[in-house]
């Protein structure tokens, strides 16, 4: 093992994580601000229709003819647009969680590859008869190992899931 105390892989180990988190904040406001645009254009787009619709509807003066107009038009324009909106709305989280997966995948597999390589330092470095101790060492290595690759499995799964029920939902709309 290393006797220095300012050991240059925890920096750079820290710096890699700092990254990470940096992306990971800069999808979560992209995504933020998407979702954010998408629900402004929804509410300007819903006060104009909603002037013209109640503009429309101040010119019949039939109570029938109003009410088949708003059964006919407005509430099937606004089902339309609430769909519309879904699918957008859906469209921009998948695509966030897309981004944030492969910061994911990145980080378990840079992790991975960060304990590969101490475990190799610090059993090369062993004093003589510490074989007992170097063997309890990488099994517990290959635990940690298996871990990060149930982690990994564990974050593929979430995204599938998430995928599929916002593929249940968009296909329950239409």
């Amino acid at each position: 093992m290393s006797k220095n105390p300012f050991d240059l892989n925890m920096m750079a180990n820290h710096t890699k994580g700092m990254k990470a988190a940096k992306a990971a904040g800069q999808v979560a406001l992209t995504s933020a601000q998407e979702i954010a645009q998408l629900n402004q254009r929804a509410a300007q787009e819903l006060s104009s229709r909603m002037q013209a619709k109640v503009a429309e509807l101040m010119k019949t003066q039939d109570p029938k003819s109003a009410f088949d107009y708003v059964h006919a038009e407005v509430l099937q324009d606004a089902a339309k647009e609430v769909a519309e909106y879904q699918s957008q709305l859906f469209q921009a989280l998948a695509s966030g969680n897309k981004e944030l997966a492969k910061i994911a995948e990145t980080m378990i597999k840079e992790s991975q590859h960060d304990l590969i390589h101490f475990v190799n330092e610090a059993t090369q470095n062993s004093p003589a008869g510490a074989e007992p101790y170097t063997s309890i060492f990488k099994a517990s290595f290959n635990s940690a190992l298996e871990n990060f690759e149930l982690i990994r499995a564990a974050m593929t799964d979430s995204y599938s899931s998430f995928e599929k029920s916002s593929a249940a939902v968009k296909k329950t709309k239409k």
